[in-house]
């Protein structure tokens, strides 16, 4: 938002005079709390290191904040001591902390702050622990998910984990927000197949699930992991998967019957074989004569071969008409690579060790779908598209697996009843023309309004989207908090709440959408 950008700007010079004696306050706390086994001051970075300006902006994915998070120091954690000293010494001197994984998020809200902030980055502390007795791993919040698929990968080529599809993204970020990806119908949401977790607390104390209890580990599984403390590693459930895996990518354009193969899908997307999941992505190419023209693409993960596929869509949707010739059979880890960059190309696992990705200036909005859209309204859907020209809706389809599992199980609280979930995303490379583009999506938002959820108009947290609202964390920050809470988990905001109160109850570990604390006397 334009106010957020404006803010940080003036609140920077009102702040530069405070930041030597609190930053020199901070440092020595650090380095007091250090340990011999494990000295802190190889992890600290300060505008005085040579390291700073390249460990600030190294996972900067979003453009749009390249220039406005100025941290005064950033703690690059390598031990969990690095992190216990981090929360006691930021607590002490009433510190804003800032908590990164991968950054992918979309508001940059793991490093960005109205406040003098320091940055407490994972990116180090990366391990994965991989048992294929037990079919479980260990795996710390800074590694990535294309470490984690290569790590299973590696041990197993029939076993898999439910993860986003993005290798580049944050396995903390990912996880403590919810976390889906293509094999969600039939596997669930990575929350689903958590079984344990550490976390250091407002105290500076590591605890795992017995040692925090059911309560807090319920709210780390979707509700946010930075609201409620430092999570530092998650044990996964590794699901069985078959050795061989079929993507595809079938697209159609509006003289190509793209409506009624759209209005089609809307009736079977959720209803399909649960190894079977079909993205859907509405946007303008140019057609005929130039002209500009919808577009749908069909992007496509079966847990299987293409034989079983191409039965499962004659039966079920034929309208597509796919053919052998569009299918790709290849590995699970391979599919993750095909399926990110929408190609139906061959793809080299270790890519899925590469950290860095193309950048750009974006915003992403996201809804969700609960019926699908009449002809007429994809019609007027169509319209829009055009006339806006660079936004792009992507379709995420739900049931199966999702459908099964109850809104209380874990904060996240959008299951059966859901269609699909809807993102809305633009992207841009000229710095000066911000405004038009996030315009762009705020006017299709605006249009979408019939189609989608309502009351409340829900939204997908790990999704940040600060048009929904911002917490100031002032006097009133539940009423604050309020706004974009229901929005994000409906129901489960009320036990979030009461879980960040008891744990965190001077609210400590806040951004600008965390889950606030209640107000005094209102147990």
């Amino acid at each position: 938002m334009l106010s957020w950008l404006s803010l940080l700007l003036l609140i920077s010079i009102s702040w530069i005079s405070s930041v030597s004696a609190t930053s020199g306050s901070f440092v020595h706390c650090l380095l007091s709390h250090s340990q011999p086994s494990h000295p802190i001051s190889a992890a600290i970075h300060t505008p005085n290191n040579g390291s700073y300006s390249s460990v600030q902006q190294r996972y900067i994915r979003n453009l749009r904040f390249k220039t406005f998070s100025k941290p005064y120091l950033i703690l690059t954690a390598l031990h969990v001591s690095h992190i216990q000293a981090a929360v006691v010494c930021a607590h002490r001197q009433n510190l804003q902390m800032k908590i990164r994984s991968g950054g992918h998020d979309y508001e940059g809200l793991s490093y960005v702050a109205e406040v003098p902030f320091f940055i407490l980055d994972m990116f180090k502390l990366r391990s994965i622990h991989i048992d294929m007795e037990s079919e479980t791993a260990w795996v710390q919040t800074g590694a990535t998910l294309g470490e984690v698929v290569y790590g299973i990968y590696e041990k197993s080529k029939t076993h898999g984990f439910p993860v986003g599809v993005c290798p580049t993204v944050g396995v903390g970020g990912q996880i403590s927000g919810g976390g889906y990806g293509n094999m969600m119908r039939k596997h669930g949401l990575s929350v689903d197949n958590i079984i344990d977790a550490q976390i250091v607390n407002v105290k500076g104390k590591l605890l795992d699930r017995k040692s925090m209890g059911e309560d807090l580990f319920w709210a780390i599984r979707g509700g946010g992991g930075a609201s409620f403390g430092v999570v530092v590693s998650y044990k996964i459930i590794i699901v069985r998967i078959p050795k061989t895996v079929t993507v595809f990518q079938v697209t159609k354009t509006l003289d190509q019957n793209a409506t009624d193969i759209v209005y089609r899908w809307q009736h079977v997307a959720d209803k399909l074989d649960n190894n079977l999941f079909i993205r859907l992505i509405l946007d303008v190419v140019n057609g005929t004569d130039d002209q500009k023209t919808g577009r749908a693409r069909f992007l496509a993960l079966f847990l299987g071969d293409s034989d079983k596929l191409l039965l499962v869509m004659k039966k079920s949707f034929p309208e597509l008409g796919l053919k052998k010739s569009d299918c790709n059979e290849t590995s699970w880890a391979q599919s993750v690579l095909i399926f990110w960059k929408y190609t139906n190309g061959t793809a080299n696992v270790h890519d899925l060790l590469n950290r860095t990705q193309d950048l750009a200036y974006f915003k992403r909005k996201s809804d969700y779908l609960k019926k699908p859209i009449s002809k007429d309204g994809l019609e007027v859907i169509w319209k829009r598209l055009i006339e806006l020209q660079h936004v792009a809706l992507t379709f995420n389809p739900y049931g199966g697996r999702m459908a099964e599992i109850p809104a209380k199980e874990t904060p996240f609280p959008h299951r059966a009843g859901n269609l699909a979930k809807i993102q809305y995303a633009v992207d841009w490379h000229e710095a000066a023309k911000e405004d038009y583009y996030i315009n762009l999506t705020r006017k299709l938002y605006s249009y979408m309004t019939p189609y989608v959820s309502k009351n409340p108009r829900v939204a997908f947290f790990n999704y940040k989207d600060l048009d929904l609202g911002i917490n100031h964390n002032g006097k009133d920050s539940y009423s604050e908090g309020k706004v974009y809470g229901i929005k994000y988990f409906k129901g489960n905001f009320k036990r979030l709440v009461k879980i960040k109160t008891e744990v965190d109850p001077g609210n400590f570990f806040r951004n600008e959408q965390s889950v606030p604390t209640l107000p005094h006397g209102r147990y």
